[in-house]
C-alpha cells in the first residue's frame, strides 16, 4: 500500500531534539517499548515513539528507563559501549536485538512527515545516507531502513 505522505510541522520538543541530533553520526539502533531508540555517537540515545514524539538521553538513562530485567539492561549497556567503541557487530539481549548501522549517517537535517491513519515519517538525512522511520499508532509498530542519499 502507498502511503501518501505529507510534509508536518514538529513541536517545540520536537525542534528541541532535532538541533541536538545535527552533526551526530548514527552507529546502532533498537526496538524496545513499542519505540526505536537510535544510539549516536556522542554517547546519546535518540527514541522515536510509536507517535512519533522524540526524546534524547544520555545512553545510561535511556536504557535504565527501559521495561525490561536487569540482566537484558546490562547485556544491552554493554552492547552500546562496544558500537561506541568502533565494533560492528550486533548483539542480542533477551528480547532486544542491538543492530550496528549498515550504512554510515552523519546527520544534517531530519523531517517529520504525516500519512493517514496517524502514521508518521521521519527522515534522518545525512552527509553519504539517509534514515527512515516508519511509525503506525494503530497496529503499534515503528520501522527503520537505511538508504543512500536521494533514494527516499
Amino acid at each position: 500500500m502507498e502511503i501518501n505522505w505529507n510534509t508536518a510541522p514538529t513541536n517545540v520538543h520536537q525542534d528541541h531534539v532535532i538541533a541536538h541530533v545535527i552533526g551526530a553520526t548514527v552507529i546502532g539502533y533498537f526496538h524496545a517499548d513499542e519505540s526505536l531508540h537510535i544510539l549516536l555517537d556522542i554517547g546519546f540515545v535518540l527514541t522515536i515513539y510509536v507517535d512519533g514524539e522524540m526524546g534524547l538521553l544520555p545512553k545510561g538513562v535511556a536504557v535504565s528507563e527501559l521495561g525490561v530485567g536487569e540482566a537484558e539492561k546490562n547485556a544491552l549497556s554493554d552492547g552500546i559501549d562496544l558500537l561506541l567503541d568502533g565494533a560492528e557487530s550486533d548483539s542480542v539481549s533477551g528480547s532486544i536485538e542491538l543492530t550496528s548501522a549498515p550504512i554510515e549517517c552523519l546527520i544534517e537535517e531530519v523531517e517529520f512527515y504525516a500519512g493517514e491513519a496517524g502514521r508518521r515519517k521521519i527522515l534522518i538525512r545525512g552527509v553519504e545516507s539517509d534514515f527512515v522511520v516508519e511509525t503506525s499508532p494503530v497496529a503499534r509498530e515503528i520501522f527503520i531502513r537505511a538508504a543512500e542519499v536521494g533514494a527516499v
